[in-house]
């Protein structure tokens, strides 16, 4: 097989009905920096946050954005090595996220939302996660 061209993802965009809110939920919340700030003269439309190893979310406002189920992307997947400290953060922000569970693929995980309605999937790997063993196995669903 030859050599990949794609190396990773490079970044992920969402749209924000307030740009302040989700940097600050991003920031504050989650420990988001942010990379670089968007602009049209001198309206703010946008940034770029950091999520370390080369890989960004991209958000632009949009006022009228909203998530449905219907939507192609389903969810934002961030990696923690903490996933317990994590929780208990988001908790003291007054920001509602699930308790974590054993996914099938042998990884923790919880989930929570961003201001915009953006569904992220929070992971902790685990030496049983299924991403880091030979590819080609099969992960059986329970749901």
């Amino acid at each position: 097989m030859p050599k990949p061209f794609i190396k990773q993802v490079a970044h992920t965009c969402i749209f924000a009905r307030d740009l302040d809110q989700t940097e600050t939920f991003y920031r504050d919340v989650l420990g988001i920096p942010t990379a670089f700030t968007f602009m049209r003269g001198e309206e703010r439309i946008g940034y770029y946050l950091d999520f370390g190893a080369r890989t960004f979310v991209e958000v632009f406002r949009k006022a009228d954005s909203s998530f449905a189920e219907t939507n192609q992307i389903n969810h934002i997947c961030l990696e923690t090595e903490d996933l317990d400290g994590l929780l208990a953060h988001v908790r003291s922000q007054d920001v509602a996220i699930t308790d974590k569970k054993l996914g099938v693929d042998g990884t923790w995980q919880a989930w929570t939302n961003d201001p915009n309605g953006v569904k992220l999937e929070i992971f902790q790997y685990t030496a049983e996660s299924m991403q880091f063993k030979p590819h080609g196995g099969v992960c059986q669903v329970n749901w």
